[in-house]
């Protein structure tokens, strides 16, 4: 029998649904005023910062804002600004409700074999470390990765690529949608994101578990001390918070090990920019970078091997769903094209 959602949690949710609508009001109005100000700015900088050949008693000011409004007029055309505002609002919902169905998850599917009247999450850890150490030879995949990595200077290395995902989540679905040179490349951005956060949301309610760092901690205890350690205690401590403090009003559980999603939004970045960007630089760098991740995933113990399966399933699935849905053309090679500039989708009347 599903487990109850507490009071305070569902309060909680509520808070969050409006603390991300007016996260979404603020980063929409930050594009538009970057896209504005700063493109302008580049697409115009030689006229107005070179007086040759140009009337000057028109001021640098009143360039600037025939600029903006010339701007204004051929870049958000509807087209633009209705992918802008919804794609933004559909993400932020999805994300939202992607972090509350995380945390109310322990009490959702808690295990069956607690004793009455405690509270414990239901966890398959132990089946996927099992299943790490069988296909490492005896090994865990950290120990390996501490062995030949070291403890200490790849630690500080990969922390940093691993944080840097959380402001990036949302930087690169406004780069899309604001400043994809194609319009139905925002689209099928934004609904890859979407159908892969939802699938991940349900990969945890299917397969729960706390993460191999969480549950087998001694085995991380060498690590040098890396702002990964204190993001690792501070969601630990949450979800104590969640699960055994009922005083606490505003714990949030960010706990869910499978499948992974730092896994699958980086490849879906590679992805996208190998499709969409013409950069072979970009390139390299967003597919290093979902490299590094996935090492990361296993050398801080966020997430087991079979979570990094999972999470690379689910990249290449909502990609090419997102692109079907976008109105994008796969031919052979796996080269793709758009068949739309516009949120129209062409039917094939045939």
């Amino acid at each position: 029998m599903l487990g109850a959602v507490p009071t305070s949690i569902a309060w909680l949710n509520v808070v969050l649904v409006i603390d991300v609508l007016l996260r979404a009001v603020t980063v929409l109005l930050a594009a538009l005023a970057v896209d504005l100000g700063v493109g302008t700015l580049l697409s115009r900088r030689g006229e107005l910062f070179r007086r040759n050949g140009r009337d000057e008693e028109e001021s640098t000011y009143a360039l600037f804002r025939r600029g903006v409004r010339d701007r204004w007029r051929t870049r958000w055309t509807r087209e633009r600004t209705t992918l802008v505002v919804m794609g933004t609002l559909c993400f932020y919902m999805t994300y939202v409700c992607y972090r509350n169905l995380k945390s109310n998850l322990p009490f959702v599917r808690p295990d069956p074999d607690r004793d009455p009247g405690t509270t414990r999450a239901l966890s398959y850890d132990r089946e996927l470390h099992v299943m790490d150490r069988v296909l490492f030879f005896g090994n865990d995949p950290s120990d390996v990765l501490h062995t030949v990595l070291g403890t200490t200077f790849s630690a500080h290395i990969l922390s940093q690529i691993y944080l840097t995902y959380l402001p990036l989540v949302i930087t690169l679905v406004i780069v899309w949608l604001v400043w994809s040179r194609n319009v139905s490349f925002g689209y099928w951005f934004v609904t890859s994101q979407v159908v892969a956060w939802t699938l991940g949301t349900l990969s945890y309610y299917l397969l729960p578990t706390l993460g191999p760092g969480i549950e087998y901690y001694p085995e991380y205890a060498d690590l040098a001390h890396t702002p990964t350690t204190d993001l690792m205690k501070s969601i630990t401590d949450g979800r104590a918070g969640v699960l055994y403090d009922p005083t606490i009003q505003d714990a949030l559980n960010s706990v869910a090990g499978f499948a992974s999603l730092h896994v699958t939004i980086t490849m879906l970045w590679a992805l996208m920019v190998q499709y969409t960007v013409r950069s072979k630089v970009l390139h390299w760098v967003f597919w290093v970078n979902f490299g590094l991740t996935v090492i990361a995933t296993l050398y801080f113990g966020w997430h087991y091997v079979a979570d990094d399966i999972a999470g690379v399933a689910i990249a290449i699935f909502s990609f090419y769903v997102g692109a079907i849905a976008s109105g994008q053309k796969f031919d052979r090679g796996m080269t793709s094209h758009p068949t739309t500039t516009t949120s129209k989708v062409p039917v094939d009347r045939s």
